[in-house]
């Protein structure tokens, strides 16, 4: 039986143009909220229901048709970018030429052809290069993130068919093995049958196989047979299955349709009952102008009970209005294209903007608790920002740059601008061939290259401050201070290690004096300086730490020639000795390390410092061998200077890990202070660095033990991680007793099993797109992480909350069916949609310079159970005010009407809606914080709508209605006086209390989000630098 082999078509779409009804019916179907109004549609729909079908199965087709185009449009979306990659062009070699095809047209046993810079369309088995020796390079940066590149090889069998010819004429069986997702390995052998020549066996290993999405460098072209395609590559394989993901607001508002369904069956069954008991006496039961039929008189009782009680269950089922999800589509939807439009997030180096693949997670952004990361670049891209310094005691924020510079500024700025390892890279390739020539009137464009990111920082700040680092040549260091270029000769350069955790510089200054630069943490700087503002800079260094930044402490000690030639002397002999040169030298760095100036300090934002004070903790689940991922933790602000390191690695069996996990319970719960709020920047914090056959044994029968462990870590390090053991991790904190909110962030395919694992999956897309279509968010840049967990969507969660105060006014029976129908969808709608989507509580660069004012919203707690009763109780009061206030002002006296006309039923429950209206719109008006020209034009317009509407339709018989009970009712109630007077009493009485609690909690009990909004009015006291 010949095997049949996938296509080379790649899916990421959920539906085709057949099944896209049923299956996107059948799913929404199973949301409770849209099955619950399917069955009341279909009540209604039967004989004698107190109200028409319409009210219920209007606004279902209008949310089901909305929810249908909304996730239609994000599947055409992902549809489209199938088919940019399955249409993609390629050259197969058949019927002996070259074939230009479609990407999607490649079977297994194909020969493609590959030139430069072009991605691999399949698995490839490399036949042959433009080399003579049949190697390729290529970048797997769209894979693993890696961007260095890679060797792979023909065999030599192969290496020489390098042309089509040849290759049409090539006779092999490429034996593999089963499609598996392990990026990393590959076992197969080829069997060579071309004659006379027959070579047998040969064997075939990851370094012949090109993966699919990798790209071809430094080698004109290659040719490769396909042998996985398609969904099958590996690429593909490390894609998780497709599983519909809802957000935590969802589940929330699903228990609360579940609590306000159990008070709709109440009602209905009370009610049922009530009548019941008052039909009791017979002349209530059959009055005289209501006599009974002989056939309901012998109707089965229990049949009557069902149909009173579905009656009741109709008339009620405005408790739960069908509206508030529509509400929330369109929000989600529309918010989706506001984070697009976010300028914040949009990358202008390749003109690309964030996109969202999935809009019913936007919510979720402002509830993260843990973020997962491949490695750290992908979550920061290694960048951070100057903030502010203290300077001999002086404290300053960079504002803009200030020329004119006292000799202490100028000093520091000195120290800072020579103190490092920073490397440059110019533009110009055509200048002159003085590498100083720039330093008199060439000036090519400079951009500096660190280890280090905060290095870069502080030498782009002093930069921007008059003091530029120019350049090094050999032992030539050069600055330019306000235009004046400074030459220095480095002597010796006292390398950064974790132990003493500084560097520093000797340096000879122009005039021929040495000079000792040090920069470090303030623990390893502080202890050893004799002279300066000690005190002062210690309580400005300890205030950057409160506010999350990256301290370096600076100072500088000048030798005489003397004590130079000491420092030279034993340098040497440290550097030259045979044994236990490690000792010998960290002996004498802390010789010369000693008796320093101090200078001053500095303060460098890192976001991933600011995701920790927002209470967000950092997981890194990277490819890298343990050394590697745990230097770039540390230089990245991932494990801070002053963290306790926990690790669990290199353990051999079951018994050995669970010893040392026990080691390390044993080890956080001896120390002085256990892991608490991070803000307090002297409680010891813990990392943990675990590898993945580590990882492999803790999950095994450990599992809650590790999770313990790693519950009492601010940040987590997993090294050696294999790409479905990502998403092993993810799944474990999903799944966790506290159901934290995760999010994923990577930018390679392996990657994407734990992009779609976690409950937010982000992809950058700067090297490859494979990933971006596997994600619920996209962007093109790392950095923009900070915004989209600190900044989006703080106010989709607060709105639901507005709507369930409205829903639980929507409980009387009083009013005309088209009322009801709109109440929800045109008179109240517009101003709760605006709100969701324009509200900021306090400004997006207030948001990003607190951090800890997401912990306000984190966890859900606007939409808490507490705060979901406390709005429902709220929506009851408000409802019992509007009721039996309007009975009170009227139910005594019905003749209002100057001549002497009474009010009727319809009347008096026009009356009642009129206020309803009035006082939701008004009450959501107190609520806004941040209001727009939008905010406004839909808040007193749908008042406006309201009474334009109701005078159209009570004041116009409409021949296509079959009753016009409001006919003359709406102009009837403003032509009283009394009418007008009971609606503002009443409005009043039921805001009042609002504004006098808003008042009392914000002055007495303010929130964090509530002092800011007070003190981002007050104008900032700074210093320019």
């Amino acid at each position: 039986i010949p095997q049949r082999f996938a296509d080379n078509r790649i899916i990421s779409s959920k539906y085709t143009i057949w099944n896209f009804i049923p299956k996107n019916l059948f799913e929404q179907f199973r949301r409770i909220a849209n099955f619950y109004f399917l069955i009341i549609f279909l009540v209604q729909v039967s004989p004698d229901t107190p109200t028409s079908p319409i009210t219920s199965g209007l606004p279902l087709f209008f949310v089901i048709t909305v929810t249908a185009i909304k996730q239609g449009y994000e599947d055409w979306l992902r549809h489209k970018a199938d088919n940019e990659v399955n249409g993609a062009p390629v050259f197969v070699v058949r019927s002996g030429s070259l074939v230009q095809t479609r990407s999607k047209n490649i079977r297994v046993g194909d020969i493609v052809r590959v030139a430069k810079d072009e991605t691999f369309p399949a698995d490839l088995v490399l036949l042959s290069s433009d080399r003579a020796e049949g190697t390729c390079h290529i970048t797997t940066a769209s894979l693993d993130g890696e961007t260095n590149l890679k060797t792979h090889y023909a065999v030599p069998e192969t290496a020489v068919a390098q042309s089509v010819s040849r290759l049409e004429s090539l006779q092999a069986v490429v034996e593999c093995q089963q499609p598996e997702a392990d990026l990393y390995r590959y076992h197969s052998q080829s069997d060579h049958r071309n004659p006379p020549h027959t070579v047998g066996l040969i064997p075939l290993g990851p370094e012949n196989l090109l993966l699919r999405g990798a790209r071809l460098k430094n080698t004109k072209e290659i040719f490769g047979v396909a042998v996985y395609t398609g969904m099958e590559s590996k690429m593909a394989l490390n894609y998780k299955c497709k599983s519909q993901k809802r957000s935590a607001v969802e589940k929330s508002m699903n228990t609360f349709l579940i609590i306000y369904l159990g008070i709709l069956l109440f009602e209905a069954i009370l009610s049922t009952i009530l009548k019941y008991a008052w039909q009791a006496e017979n002349k209530w039961d059959e009055p005289f102008y209501n006599q009974k039929t002989d056939k309901e008189r012998n109707s089965s009782q229990i049949l009557k009970f069902i149909s009173d009680f579905l009656a009741f269950l109709v008339l009620y089922n405005f408790i739960i209005p069908i509206s508030l999800y529509v509400t929330v589509e369109l929000q989600k939807f529309l918010g989706s294209f506001f984070i697009g439009w976010d300028l914040d997030l949009y990358h202008e180096e390749s003109d690309q903007k964030a996109q969202v693949n999935t809009s019913d997670l936007n919510e979720e952004l402002g509830q993260v608790e843990y973020v997962f990361t491949d490695k750290t670049g992908t979550l920061t891209e290694n960048e951070m920002q100057f903030r502010e310094c203290s300077i001999n005691g002086i404290k300053y924020q960079e504002i803009n740059g200030k020329d004119e510079k006292n000799g202490e500024e100028e000093l520091f700025l000195k120290a800072v601008s020579l103190c490092h390892t920073v490397q440059i890279s110019y533009d110009q390739t055509d200048g002159p061939g003085d590498p100083f020539s720039h330093a008199n009137s060439f000036s090519p464009q400079m951009e500096y290259y660190a280890s280090s990111p905060d290095e870069k920082a502080l030498v782009e700040a002093t930069k921007r401050m008059g003091v530029t680092f120019i350049g090094s040549h050999g032992e030539i260091m050069e600055i330019k201070t306000l235009g004046k270029a400074e030459k220095y000769k480095l002597l010796h350069v006292l390398e950064f290690d974790a132990n003493r955790r500084r560097m520093s510089v000797i340096l000879q200054k122009p005039s021929g004096e040495k000079v000792l630069f040090t920069k470090g943490a303030e623990s390893a700087v502080l202890p050893y300086t004799t002279s300066g503002e000690i005190d002062k800079t210690r309580v400005h260094v300890d205030e950057f730490a409160l506010k999350g930044l990256r301290t370096l402490v600076v100072a500088c000690r000048h030798f005489s020639a003397d004590e130079y030639q000491e420092v030279d002397r034993r340098l040497h002999e440290a550097r030259t000795a045979l044994q236990q040169r490690e000792e010998r030298l960290v002996e004498v760095f802390n010789f010369i390390e000693k008796d320093l100036e101090l200078l001053g300090a500095t303060g460098v934002q890192e976001t991933i410092e600011s995701l920790r004070l927002a209470g967000i903790k950092v997981w890194v689940l990277t490819g890298d061998k343990h050394e590697t991922a745990v230097s770039v933790s540390l230089s990245c602000g991932h494990f801070h200077r002053t963290m306790n390191i926990l690790e669990l690695v290199q353990q051999k069996s079951d018994r050995e890990c669970a010893e040392q996990l026990r080691r390390l319970a044993r080890r956080y719960n001896t120390l002085a202070h256990p892991f608490c709020e991070v803000s307090k920047d002297h409680v010891i914090q813990h990392g943990l660095v675990v590898d993945g056959a580590s990882l492999s044994l803790a999950l095994r029968e450990h599992e809650k033990l590790f999770m313990e462990v790693c519950k009492n870590c601010s940040a987590v390090l997993c090294c050696r991680m294999a790409p479905l053991q990502k998403a092993k991790v993810v799944r474990l904190l999903k799944t966790s007793p506290e159901k934290p909110i995760t999010l994923a962030i990577g930018d390679g395919a392996n990657d994407v099993s734990m992009i779609q694992e976690a409950h937010v999956g982000i992809g950058r897309c700067r090297t490859g797109e494979d990933v971006a279509c596997n994600s619920n968010k996209s962007v093109k840049s790392g950095g923009f992480s900070l915004t989209f967990d600190t900044v989006r969507d703080r106010s989709p969660v607060s709105f639901l909350v507005w709507m369930f105060n409205m829903l639980s006014c929507a409980l009387q029976t009083l009013y005309d069916s088209v009322y009801l129908t709109l109440y929800n969808i045109c008179f109240t709608s517009l101003p709760i949609l605006v709100y969701s989507l324009f509200e900021q509580l306090v400004h997006p660069h207030v948001l990003q310079s607190k951090p800890a004012l997401y912990r306000d919203i984190s966890k859900n707690s606007l939409l808490s159970f507490k705060t979901f009763l406390y709005w429902t109780f709220l929506g009851f009061c408000h409802a019992f005010v509007f009721f039996f206030g309007s009975y009170i002002l009227m139910g005594e006296d019905t003749t209002l009407m100057g001549n002497g006309q009474m009010f009727g039923n319809w009347t008096f429950g026009t009356l009642v809606f009129t206020v309803m209206v009035i006082t939701v719109t008004l009450k959501l008006a107190l609520e806004t914080h941040f209001w727009t020209w939008m905010n406004h034009f839909v808040t007193w317009g749908s008042i406006a709508f309201y009474f334009i509407f109701s005078l159209f339709y009570g004041g116009i018989i409409w021949p296509f209605l079959h009753t016009q009970d409001m006919y003359f009712v709406f102009v009837q109630l403003l032509s009283s006086g009394s009418a007008w007077f009971a609606i503002i009493i009443i409005i009043i009485t039921c805001l009042f209390p609002d504004v006098i609690k808003k008042v009392f909690y914000r002055h007495l009990q303010p929130t964090s989000t509530q002092k800011s909004q007070v003190s981002v009015r007050l104008p900032p006291q700074t210093l320019e630098l």
